[in-house]
C-alpha cells in the first residue's frame, strides 16, 4: 500500500478542501439571483411530480426560495447562495478511512460480493475462512501496461485515472487494480444512487468516493463538483473519472466522452502555476475489460430501447440483484484472465504523452515546456474556459484513440462477433431489429469454429500494429477451443443460454446478448457497428412486445 499518498491524510484536509471549494464557486458566482434562479428552475421541474414525502418537502422549499428571490435584497440572495454552495459541498465532498482501506484491500473479492449481499457478509463474517486474499485473484484479474511509468509519476505530480466504463463494479474492480499495481489509491465521484445500500455507502463513503447526483442538472451544482474536482488535483490527491460519463449501455468502447470533470485537469494545473508551487496533471488511460458482463442484459435492453436518453441513471439493474452479483463473482473467479485492466501510455492535460520524470513530447517527439500552453500572449499565465475547453477536447480524442488501441477482445466477444455476423448474412442485411429476432438459428460446430479463428487472426493482425490487443488465452487456441471458452463463460451465469449446443452444432439462443458481446470489435471495423443501423423507436417497441423476446 501506498501510504505517503495524499489520500491517507484526507480526513484531516477535509474541512480546508470543503472551504476551498466553497470560497472557488462563490468567487466565480457573479450574480446570485441568476444563479439561485436557474437552480431554483431545474430542481422545482426535477422534482414537479415528486410523491415520495422527502421529495415533495423538497419540492416545498424550491418553490418557497423562487417565490422569496424577487422581493430578497442582495445580501439576502448572498446568504441563501452561500448556504446552497455550502450544501452541496458538504454532501459531495468524501471521506478516507485508512483502517477501512487496509480491512478492504486485504479482503477485497469477499467483500465484492459481501457488499450488494448483507446475507452473504454476514455468513463470511461468522466463518472468517470464507475470506480471499487479493493473491487468489491473480490468474483472474490481469493488471498489464508500463506500471513502472506511472509509479514514477505517482511520485513527480498527481494522476488521473480515466478509464473506461461498463459496469457497477468498475470501481471496486479498478481499486484492486491499482492495489496490485502498487498506485496510490484515489478519490473517484460514484453516482448517488449507489450510495442507497447502507453496506456499499458505508465502504465507499470510507475510501475516498464523493457523490455525484447526476439527477441535480443546474449550473451551481455542476460549478461545486468542478471546483471539488480542481481543489483535490491541485493538492495532489489523485483520482479516477469515467469519461464516459455512465456505462456504455451497447457495450461498445466509448468514443463519445463527457469532458466536465477532465476539464478540471488545466484549470488545477494553471492555478498550481499561477501559486508559484507547479505540479503536473497526468492522465491515464485504461481499459476495463470483463469475459462476461454484469449488468449486460439490462444495458444491451436499454441501449436498443433508447431508454438511454431519457433514464440517465437505470435504479433495477443487476448490480442490484445479490443472486446476480454473487454469480457474476463465481464466474470469474472460475476462469482464467476474466478480467483484464489494461493501463495506456500517460498524458498531460493536453493530450500529450509523457516520459518517466513527467517531460511532455509533441507528435514529433520534440519535448515541450508546459507552462506556454497556459500563457497568453503576454508571457502571463491565465486561466480561460475557451482555451482550456479546446485542450481538453484534444485529450478527449486521444484517450478515445487510447481506448481503442489497448481493448482487450476475449473469447466471448469473438464468438460473438462470429456469431452475430452470421445472423445477419442469414437475414440478407435486414435491419437490426429484423436481425435480433432469428432467434434459435443454427450453425454447425464446425462452420462457428473458422469463423472465429478468422475473427482471431484478424485481431492479431491489428494487434501487430498496435490496434487492439488480444487475450492471453486465446492467442493460440483453436477455434472450437476459442467457441468452447465462450460457451463456458457464458453458461452459468446469463439467466438464458447465449450458445446453446446440441449434438448437429449450435444455436444462436439469444440474439441480444451476441450483439452486446460483439459490439466490442465494433470500434475496430470488426463486427456489425451499433451507430450505424440503430432502427426507429417503433422497431424496438416491436421487439419488446415480442412473446419470449426479453433477455
Amino acid at each position: 500500500m501506498r501510504e505517503n499518498a495524499p489520500i491517507f491524510g484526507f480526513n484531516r484536509d477535509r474541512a480546508r478542501l470543503r472551504a476551498e471549494t466553497v470560497a472557488r464557486v462563490l468567487e466565480q458566482s457573479q450574480n446570485a439571483l441568476h444563479a439561485l434562479n436557474d437552480a431554483c428552475y431545474f430542481e422545482i421541474r426535477r422534482l414537479d411530480g415528486a410523491k415520495r414525502p422527502k421529495d415533495v418537502a423538497e419540492l416545498d422549499r424550491w418553490r418557497s426560495l423562487a417565490r422569496r428571490l424577487a422581493k430578497m435584497d442582495g445580501d439576502e440572495r448572498n446568504r441563501e447562495l452561500v448556504r446552497l454552495v455550502e450544501d452541496y459541498a458538504e454532501d459531495i465532498a468524501g471521506n478516507f478511512n485508512p483502517r477501512v482501506y487496509r480491512a478492504t484491500a486485504s479482503v477485497l473479492p469477499s467483500l465484492v460480493t459481501g457488499l450488494l449481499s448483507p446475507r452473504k457478509l454476514s455468513e463470511i463474517l461468522r466463518n472468517p475462512a470464507q475470506l480471499v486474499g487479493l493473491e487468489a485473484l491473480g490468474d483472474e484479474v490481469v493488471v498489464d501496461g508500463d506500471l513502472e511509468l506511472l509509479r514514477r509519476l505517482a511520485a513527480r505530480g498527481t494522476l488521473v485515472f480515466v478509464p473506461t466504463h461498463s459496469s457497477n463494479m468498475d470501481s471496486i474492480v479498478f481499486g484492486y487494480a491499482l492495489e496490485r499495481a502498487k498506485l496510490p489509491p484515489a478519490t473517484y465521484g460514484a453516482g448517488k444512487n449507489l450510495f442507497t445500500n447502507p453496506l456499499l455507502s458505508f465502504f465507499m463513503h470510507n475510501l475516498g468516493a464523493y457523490k455525484v447526483d447526476r439527477r441535480i442538472v443546474h449550473g451551481l451544482y455542476k460549478d461545486c463538483l468542478k471546483a471539488y474536482s480542481t481543489v483535490l488535483l491541485e493538492n495532489g490527491y489523485h483520482s479516477l473519472f469515467f469519461p464516459g460519463g455512465t456505462r456504455s449501455r451497447s457495450g461498445a468502447i466509448e468514443t463519445r466522452l463527457k469532458l466536465g470533470l477532465m476539464g478540471t485537469g488545466v484549470e488545477a494545473y494553471t492555478r498550481s502555476i499561477l501559486a508559484r508551487r507547479e505540479r503536473k496533471i497526468f492522465f491515464v488511460p485504461a481499459t476495463i475489460n470483463y469475459l462476461i458482463a454484469l449488468e449486460a442484459e439490462t444495458l444491451i435492453e436499454d441501449f436498443l430501447t433508447d431508454a438511454g436518453k431519457a433514464r440517465y441513471i437505470i435504479e433495477d439493474d443487476e448490480s442490484t440483484r445479490p443472486g446476480r452479483v454473487l454469480a457474476f463473482a463465481k464466474k470469474l473467479l472460475t476462469m482464467a484472465s476474466s478480467v483484464v485492466i489494461r493501463f495506456g501510455a500517460p498524458l498531460d492535460p493536453f493530450g500529450l504523452e509523457v516520459d518517466a520524470e513527467g517531460t511532455s513530447f509533441d507528435a514529433h517527439g520534440r519535448a515541450v515546456r508546459t507552462p506556454s500552453y497556459v500563457e497568453g500572449l503576454d508571457g502571463k499565465v491565465r486561466i480561460d474556459a475557451a482555451r482550456d475547453g479546446q485542450y481538453t477536447r484534444e485529450l478527449g480524442r486521444t484517450l478515445a484513440a487510447s481506448y481503442r488501441k489497448n481493448t482487450v477482445f476475449m473469447a466471448t466477444h469473438v464468438v460473438a462477433a462470429a456469431s452475430f455476423e452470421h445472423l445477419v448474412e442469414v437475414g440478407h442485411g435486414a435491419d437490426l431489429f429484423t436481425t435480433l429476432r432469428l432467434r434459435h438459428e443454427h450453425i454447425s460446430r464446425d462452420e462457428l469454429a473458422r469463423r472465429v479463428a478468422e475473427k482471431r487472426d484478424r485481431i492479431l493482425e491489428l494487434e501487430q500494429r498496435g490496434e487492439a490487443v488480444l487475450a492471453a488465452p486465446i492467442r493460440t487456441a483453436s477455434g472450437g477451443d476459442i467457441v468452447a471458452q465462450a460457451i463456458a463463460a457464458f453458461r452459468g451465469y446469463h439467466a438464458s443460454p447465449v450458445l446453446d449446443p446440441e449434438d448437429d452444432g449450435i444455436v444462436f439462443a439469444d440474439p441480444k446478448l451476441l450483439f452486446y458481446y460483439q459490439n466490442r470489435l465494433a470500434r475496430h471495423g470488426l463486427a456489425y457497428d451499433p451507430d450505424a443501423r440503430m432502427a426507429a423507436r417503433a422497431g424496438a417497441s416491436q421487439i419488446r412486445r415480442e412473446p419470449g423476446a426479453g433477455a
